[in-house]
């Protein structure tokens, strides 16, 4: 099994790793003219492939952040992400298909977003169950969801319909900063971010990060549940955290790789004394223990 990966792709965040029919596709936060993807045969050589969705054909106009790609039943991709609002000036989640993996992905509802709350929401995420049901996750941004005086980004999940780009049925709140850790380090302004969902042995297991994201202590913890969509107690323990060598590893997604072997795509920051937006892309193995935790082998 290989180790921990540390990719030359740099200044970019929120790494997305799609495996497609044996090539791997990366997208993440890149580009203030929409996202790039990158292009692997093996995990370690990455090929720039350029920009695969535009800010010129946009409902958006800046921020551009966080996109995942989901291979939808009819062979088209879907991509997910959030962005700034052209008509509300808020940040907003965004939903474009595309007919191939580089792109390019095209807005479904041109000049709109996916849904508006009328509220800043960001860092979506597409899970579907074995039942065939597909879920929205989604993070209620920290800049306008004040809670008792606090700064408060909290994470929802909403059913999404089989064209994975319509929401249906109730949002739901279902994660929320708490706990020494999370709360601590700046107490008026608190992240649960950057949601991913795994299922293992009938337990739901949401990744999210924590803290904010310049800083080393920007971390990634997992929370479990029987339910998608509610009851997650969290872990007593950090699933990703800084390190001698490692700053700030946060908002991870998770992928299967040719040999069926479980990997965890997340970034840290590029210069390690000088935490920042600038973040390296990182790739490094994971499993499910036999008492059902899961681990990152990124030490």
């Amino acid at each position: 099994m290989k180790g921990l990966i540390l990719t030359d792709i740099t200044n970019i965040g929120d790494p997305f790793v799609l495996n497609d029919n044996g090539v791997y596709y990366m997208y993440a936060t890149s580009s203030a003219d929409g996202f790039k993807v990158w292009k692997s045969l093996n995990l370690t050589d990455w090929s720039d492939c350029g920009l695969c969705y535009f800010k010129k054909d946009s409902f958006a106009y800046m921020d551009f952040w966080a996109p995942e790609v989901a291979r939808r039943n009819d062979g088209k991709y879907v991509m997910h992400f959030s962005a700034k609002d052209r008509a509300s000036d808020g940040l907003r989640i965004g939903v474009a298909i595309a007919e191939c993996p580089t792109g390019p992905f095209r807005d479904v509802q041109e000049g709109r977003p996916m849904f508006d709350l009328g509220y800043c929401t960001i860092d979506a995420h597409c899970f579907t169950d074995d039942d065939g049901r597909h879920y929205l996750y989604y993070v209620r941004d920290v800049a306008e969801n004040i809670v008792n005086g606090i700064h408060k980004s909290e994470i929802y999940v909403v059913g999404l319909d089989d064209s994975l780009t319509s929401v249906c049925g109730e949002h739901i709140k279902v994660l929320s900063p708490s706990g020494e850790e999370e709360t601590t380090l700046n107490p008026l302004w608190q992240w649960n971010e950057g949601p991913f969902v795994l299922k293992h042995d009938g337990k739901y297991y949401l990744n999210y990060s924590y803290n904010v994201f310049d800083s080393r202590y920007y971390s990634v913890g997992v929370a479990v549940s029987d339910s998608p969509v509610k009851g997650f107690v969290k872990a007593d323990r950090q699933l990703l955290r800084y390190t001698d060598t490692i700053s700030g590893p946060g908002h991870n997604a998770y992928f299967t790789d040719n040999d069926g072997q479980l990997w965890c795509a997340f970034h840290i920051h590029t210069h390690y004394d000088r935490p920042s937006g600038d973040r390296r892309a990182c790739l490094a193995p994971a499993q499910f223990t036999n008492d059902g935790r899961l681990v990152v082998r990124y030490k």
